[in-house]
């Protein structure tokens, strides 16, 4: 399911520009104005890009992010509808903040399992009511603004930094190629410093 996904996305968007007539914020953390931007790409069905959240992102959030030498922008990249789908959920309200997608990557295994697009769909809706978060799910879900604005990070991710997997880290334009460890960025980060 993941390869027709990922080919149709490819196929049909790859050559079609979207430009969507809303403003959309971007979920972003830190400074507006920091000397260094990362750029995350990350899909929210990834195992690593979760893992990205829990232990490497706190220590990024401690070091540079609280303390405005950084802002940290979340793009969607989503690799299969699933992805897709927590996107449009992390991203409904509109407001820039990333408190529901470090929610969805936290609680990844508990909505990432299901044999049907429903399944996940239900697992997702029971996340977002247990924590007591108020969007309108369905509404969130056929926003087809929306998807326009999250298909649109995909296909930049993927034509101007050449993104080909999750979590892809872009650190002032240029795309992070090391293994990604905390001791590897922060060596980066405090370069640019």
């Amino acid at each position: 399911m993941k390869k027709i996904f990922l080919l149709t996305i490819t196929s049909i968007f790859i050559f079609l520009p979207i430009k969507s007539d809303t403003n959309i914020n971007s979920i972003y953390e830190g400074n507006e104005n920091a000397k260094i931007e990362i750029i995350v790409f990350e899909s929210l069905t990834c195992s690593h890009c979760a893992s990205f959240h829990t232990k490497i992102y706190p220590k990024l959030k401690k070091d540079f992010i609280d303390n405005k030498i950084v802002k940290i922008v979340f793009k969607s990249f989503p690799l299969d509808l699933a992805a897709l789908n927590a996107s449009k959920i992390a991203h409904c309200n509109n407001d820039g903040s990333s408190k529901i997608l470090h929610l969805l990557y936290e609680k990844q295994n508990d909505w990432v399992q299901g044999e049907k697009i429903e399944d996940l769909n239900t697992n997702l809706k029971k996340i977002i009511e247990d924590e007591n978060i108020t969007l309108n799910f369905e509404k969130c879900l056929n926003n087809k603004l929306l998807e326009d604005y999250i298909l649109e990070q995909r296909i930049e991710g993927v034509t101007k930094y050449k993104v080909d997997s999750t979590p892809t880290i872009i650190i002032n334009e240029k795309k992070f190629d090391k293994p990604l460890t905390y001791k590897n960025l922060k060596k980066t980060i405090e370069k640019l410093i």
